[in-house]
């Protein structure tokens, strides 16, 4: 049986994938729960995923990713995108689901609700977009991982055009701003950066151990 490393070797940034094969359901709805499962800062969650399996939509976006053919290739295209407004009602709606999740008084509660809200009312937007930001790309990871331990091919990408994706995609009517891209799918045969030896750095170089 295969390890999660060798899984991890298998892995790599497709450049071309094989546009007949599709995703399977239970695929699809994996990622989906890996992304809903990721670590967030606080567990406030200011990310969602938009799972794009369309076409004429996907070749639409090509124009908007410079050229990468892999958008209109893969079998589905994740857009992880991050909430648009972080405020108080966004929070207290948090703290309400962990009350009727875990039973938890709002007593207890309540000081840590109040604490977020004070913090986050004296940020600047930019800061939070950088805040939620940093959130959507610990969600990268995780479908990474996640792909790879499937044999789900992917591609991440940051090389897009986000505005003109919340355009196609009526983002801005959900709330929402697009910060990464992930086609998934399956390897073309033909990719010959299928076979590339992979280059990282001597784990000796990379690795710091303190005892």
């Amino acid at each position: 049986m295969e390890d999660s490393i060798e899984h991890m070797e298998w892995r790599y940034a497709v450049k071309k994938f094989d546009a007949e094969r599709s995703l399977s359901v239970p695929k699809v709805e994996k990622l989906k729960k890996a992304f809903n499962l990721t670590a967030t800062s606080y567990g406030l969650q200011p990310i969602r995923m938009v799972v794009v399996q369309n076409k004429t939509i996907q070749e639409a976006l090509v124009t908007h990713s410079y050229g990468q053919e892999q958008v209109a290739q893969a079998s589905h295209v994740l857009v992880l995108c991050i909430e648009n407004v972080i405020d108080k009602d966004y929070i207290t709606a948090y703290f309400e689901q962990v009350a009727e999740i875990r039973g938890t008084s709002s007593t207890i509660l309540k000081p840590f609700k109040d604490s977020l809200v004070a913090n986050f009312s004296q940020k600047e937007v930019s800061e939070v977009r950088k805040w939620a930001t940093n959130q959507a790309y610990l969600a990268m990871g995780n479908l990474l991982t996640i792909c790879a331990m499937e044999k789900i091919d992917s591609c991440p990408m940051e090389g897009f055009v986000p505005q003109e994706y919340d355009r196609i995609l009526q983002l801005e009517e959900k709330g929402l701003s697009s910060v990464l891209v992930m086609p998934v799918g399956y390897r073309a045969e033909d990719d010959m950066f299928a076979d590339f030896k992979k280059v990282r750095k001597d784990i000796k170089e990379s690795i710091i151990e303190l005892r």
